[in-house]
């Protein structure tokens, strides 16, 4: 945990805390800068931010609101974890501030508010970023085999079969967290069934069930993968926190990499030579899929931004979350490689120009599973997802495990 802060709050302060998971350098100022111009503006206030990694941050948020000690200003995904929250009263409305200000809320994007959205209010404001999943890959080394991005499932297998002749893994996974493979299940179920096949069984409707042939299918082609070698060895046990996916990249001893595209700013952080070689395409199309190949997993503002109610200034706080989200903090992110979903945002960076329209054209973005669910599932999904990359569990187990836990947790 990386606490970042200019100097002592004076004990006369009125200090509002900050919790976020950005952790990289580019992230931080960009929080750090927004947290002075509020103190500038209004003397007496002091911010304390902290940065937590990824699935620290996860359990350190739990925990804090399971004590009611949550921090003033908190970072999320939106979704079933946040929806808990919002049930046990412990984050403020923010429909009246946007209502008091409507030119604010009209800057973002109407559908980046989706997953902060309960029952018609709303509760958070995307900040971060516009984070979808896609194919990372090497450029450099694409054109040395002469490989092309693959479009189709057959031609995916294609270009792994070139890569493992030639000793290269295909796929870059860190899956201790988990997460990071729940995406091939996530999108080889849209892909085969389409996105109303998660969305008829996570809402119980129209006879929807995660036990129906989609998510079977879904777990036979990820062992697919995983028989065929397309990932390097020990992916179940190292962590992407750390960078175990991405220095695979950097040593070019893989050559693609299934992450979100907040993962172009942290490698322009860490490796900017590298970042040069960077490419990315869409996940491929599965034969006789429903899915269209423009569906994608992910979100519109990763992360959102909220105020808790135990905040002693909960009033403050909300104007601080303006100024993490106004137009000089989205141009800050802008500048570090992301893309946070403000209308008609200048961007002259190419990547982002390609992400842009790639949502832009999208028939549908699902946000992560993981996220949408509620927590139980949630854990259990990226517990099932890490079981079929390991082969101890089949298809048919998980698919039967899922919808058994459903049923019990999804009324």
């Amino acid at each position: 945990m990386v606490a970042i802060a200019p100097f002592a709050a004076h004990s006369a302060d009125k200090v509002i805390t900050v919790w976020d998971l950005q952790t990289t350098d580019g992230a931080v100022k960009v929080i750090r800068d927004a947290a002075d111009r509020f103190e500038k503006a209004n003397p007496g206030y002091k911010v304390e931010d902290t940065h937590i990694l990824n699935d620290a941050y996860k359990t350190k948020i739990k925990i804090a609101f399971g004590a009611n000690e949550p921090p003033c200003v908190f970072s999320s995904w939106g979704g079933g974890p946040f929806r808990e929250y919002v049930a046990a009263n412990q984050v403020v409305d923010l429909t009246p501030y946007l209502d008091k200000d409507p030119a604010f809320k009209d800057r973002f994007a109407p559908a980046s508010f989706g997953a902060v959205t309960v029952d018609g209010k709303i509760y958070g404001l995307p900040a971060e970023n516009t984070a979808i999943a896609v194919v990372f890959y090497n450029k450099e080394m694409f054109e040395k085999l002469n490989l092309t991005p693959p479009k189709t499932w057959d031609e995916l297998l294609q270009v792994i079969d070139v890569l493992k002749k030639n000793d290269i893994a295909p796929f870059a996974l860190a899956n201790k967290n988990k997460w990071t493979g729940s995406m091939y299940y996530g999108y080889l179920v849209d892909r085969i069934g389409g996105p109303e096949a998660f969305a008829n069984a996570a809402q119980r409707k129209d006879g929807g069930s995660f036990a129906d042939p989609v998510f079977v299918e879904a777990g036979k082609r990820l062992q697919e993968l995983v028989n065929l070698g397309a990932f390097q060895k020990g992916y179940n046990g190292l962590d992407y926190d750390v960078g175990g996916s991405r220095r695979l990249l950097y040593t070019e001893k893989a050559a693609m990499e299934l992450m979100g595209t907040w993962e172009a700013s942290t490698i322009g952080n860490e490796n900017p030579e590298f970042a040069k070689k960077l490419g990315f395409f869409p996940f491929p199309s599965v034969p006789g899929g429903k899915g269209d190949p423009s569906d994608l997993l992910g979100t519109l503002g990763d992360n959102f931004v909220s105020v808790t109610n135990a905040c002693p200034e909960k009033d403050k706080a909300v104007e601080l979350v303006k100024f993490l989200t106004d137009d000089i903090a989205a141009a800050g992110r802008v500048a570090d490689s992301r893309l946070p979903p403000i209308k008609n945002l200048k961007v002259d960076n190419p990547f982002l120009q390609d992400v842009s329209k790639l949502v832009s054209e999208a028939k549908s973005v699902q946000l992560w599973w993981d996220q949408e669910l509620p927590p139980k599932l949630g854990e259990l999904h990226k517990d099932t997802s890490q079981a079929l990359f390991g082969l101890s569990k089949t298809p048919e187990q998980v698919a039967e495990e899922f919808e058994a836990a459903a049923k019990a947790e999804l009324k």
